[in-house]
């Protein structure tokens, strides 16, 4: 969608500009108070399915126990925490919605393994670019189930347009000052997918 594109950029622009003493203060909050590496990576899922590296401020340490991880809550920094809540680990992500990669709205990009896990339903949700915020953000952010996420993120492929981008880009800030539905319960991170037990939008349901 080319005026979708055309948003991108042109919210791009000035915000890589403000936002940019920000980018740099929490860099190097970063290496001062937490180290080094700096960036957390990872491959996602991103539009028609196709693999992508998202890159985020790091907000977790990597401590283990018998060389296992131990769990998010646990490993997660205090100014991982801040910044998770406030959604500044994602400003890196600013990147790669200006190559292209990403959108400003859109379903959020989920793990690779989770691919082979979706109903044909839920794989819709990979007809857009993936985005920073979006329809199910703003309606539950992480307290929603991931089967009502799911139905959310597919509603905004049948009815997207500007209008409602513009929409989903306003309520985002106040989703985000208010610090509201950040976790599910004292977890700092969604629970795994694991698949879809109701089969109530498995089109693949023999």
């Amino acid at each position: 969608m080319l005026t979708k594109r055309f948003l991108d950029i042109l919210l791009f622009l000035p915000l890589s500009v403000v936002l940019l003493p920000l980018f740099l203060i929490i860099y190097f909050s970063v290496i001062l108070i937490d180290g080094t590496p700096v960036f957390f990576k990872q491959q996602r899922l991103g539009l028609n399915g196709q693999i992508f590296e998202i890159i985020k401020f790091r907000t977790m340490n990597q401590l283990q126990v018998d060389d296992n991880f131990l769990s998010d809550t646990q490993r997660i920094t205090k100014l991982g925490r801040f910044l998770r809540s406030t959604s500044l680990d994602e400003l890196p992500n600013l990147w790669l919605i200006f190559t292209g990669k990403m959108s400003f709205v859109g379903p959020r990009p989920l793990l690779v393994k989770y691919g082979e896990r979706y109903s044909s339903f839920q794989m819709r949700r990979h007809e857009v670019l993936p985005g920073l915020t979006g329809w199910a953000q703003i309606n539950g952010r992480n307290s929603s189930s991931w089967d009502q996420r799911f139905q959310l993120d597919v509603w905004y492929v049948d009815n997207r347009n500007i209008l409602l981008d513009i929409k989903i880009l306003f309520k985002t800030v106040v989703v985000v000052l208010s610090r509201k539905n950040v976790n599910q319960g004292e977890e700092v991170t969604m629970p795994e997918f694991l698949g879809n037990k109701d089969t109530t939008h498995n089109k693949d349901k023999t």
